[in-house]
């Protein structure tokens, strides 16, 4: 079954306003399906640069391939023949004004990889894809980051998520090929995308040499045990024997392949904010993380010492999914002051406004749940919007803490 992606809309309104459109994400997320989908609905030519043949002429002559191919028109895989960028911004540059010309994808952010040193300014906007959100599988329409922002919460009652559904929302994960496979199937898919994907893609798109294979199994798996944890480099370094250079190195290209993601601390100067304090670390795929660690059994998975790091994990990819079709353009951090009093996620507007967010896997909720929200609205000051938990029961619930209102949100508000 096809199912609508609510990106869609904004990747048309981007075709009509810039010349070259840059699709992203992590492989198997939809790219290749959603863009097909646009090809034909709007007239563009369709190419894939998994095509071999295609790929070897790119690399022997951009220039000569880029003027055989009629315009406009959609080049998949983008990141397997780079050397095309400058072909693309000599196209763009003589375009006369013309409007999407040029749909790009790729299983890599190229153009922030220090492989690719020409960049697009002016000429191109860039999107990004994830896996399938709860919304978009359920056909729902909820933007879930607009919601928050709103601070419109009504007290109504929601689903509440027992741990086996909430372990079944984890281990399932949203890659469109595996959520709807059976248990087995779903190993056997993820098991092929490690190894056909994460690491022969590691190589090709990154030049890897020497033993970077068991060094980067090694990694991803200790990696994924970390989910809603800050990035120490030197302790995962000791933790495998390895060199903390090059484990760092990797992260970063496991970013920039969209396997993981990095959250820089929230601190009121926005320019100190990626130099300052660690980093949390959140897989982009709940699923994945799961296989990684052999966790795939929902029944059990909630007496794992990783549980409340993956529901944490779990809502901060609902969330970001949601970012990309929002009405809000917004950023993330995490918070942590010098007495080491933590929020799980900050959720920053264009204009500077906040919105704090903490995430509980427990079905009830305290008043001392709400500490780190209400001592970071006290760092935030005038910059803070709202602040919600999360929580898998089922009501929503205002919660009165120093004169502020705080709400606790059912998890199941994101589907």
């Amino acid at each position: 079954m096809l199912v609508k992606r609510h990106i869609k809309a904004r990747l048309i309104d981007l075709l009509n306003d810039f010349r070259i459109v840059y699709l992203t994400g992590p492989r198997q997320a939809g790219k290749s399906t959603l863009v097909r989908e646009i090809a034909k609905e709007q007239g563009m030519g369709y190419y894939t640069l998994d095509d071999a043949a295609l790929a070897a002429s790119a690399e022997s002559d951009p220039q000569g391939l880029l003027a055989s191919l009629p315009k406009p028109l959609v080049l998949d895989e983008f990141q397997m023949a780079p050397n095309l960028i400058g072909a693309i911004k000599m196209a763009s540059d003589t375009a006369n004004g013309q409007k999407g010309i040029f749909l790009l994808t790729g299983s890599s952010d190229i153009f922030r990889s220090a492989q690719v040193q020409e960049s697009l300014p002016g000429h191109m906007a860039r999107l990004e894809l994830y896996p399938l959100s709860q919304v978009e599988r359920r056909e729902g329409h909820l933007n879930a980051i607009d919601w928050l922002i709103s601070g419109t919460f009504e007290h109504a009652m929601l689903k509440p998520l027992d741990r086996k559904e909430l372990g079944d929302l984890l281990v399932e994960g949203g890659y469109p090929e595996s959520v709807a496979k059976s248990p087995r199937s779903r190993s056997i898919w993820f098991a092929s995308y490690i190894e056909g994907r994460l690491l022969k893609d590691f190589e090709t798109m990154h030049h890897a040499k020497g033993d970077y294979h068991t060094k980067l199994s090694a990694l991803v798996r200790n990696l994924a045990g970390m989910t809603g944890n800050l990035i120490k480099y030197a302790n995962i370094a000791n933790d495998l024997s390895q060199d903390d250079k090059t484990v760092k190195k990797y992260i970063e290209i496991l970013e920039l392949m969209f396997i993981i993601r990095r959250i820089h601390p929230y601190v009121r100067n926005s320019a100190k904010r990626a130099v300052v304090g660690m980093p949390k670390l959140h897989f982009i795929d709940t699923g994945l993380a799961c296989h990684l660690l052999g966790l795939k059994n929902s029944d059990t998975l909630h007496t794992s010492q990783f549980f409340g790091g993956l529901v944490e994990n779990f809502v901060f990819c609902e969330l970001l999914k949601h970012a990309t079709w929002s009405e809000e353009d917004v950023n993330f951090y995490h918070f942590r002051d010098t007495a080491r009093h933590e929020l799980d996620l900050v959720i920053e507007r264009s204009d500077g406004k906040v919105v704090g967010v903490e995430v509980k896997a427990s079905m009830t909720v305290k008043p001392e749940d709400f500490s780190g929200l209400s001592i970071f609205a006290d760092y935030a000051k005038d910059k803070f919007l709202h602040g919600v938990l999360f929580y898998s029961g089922d009501k929503v619930l205002p919660f009165r803490i120093n004169d502020r209102i705080f709400h606790a949100l059912p998890i199941s508000s994101l589907m």
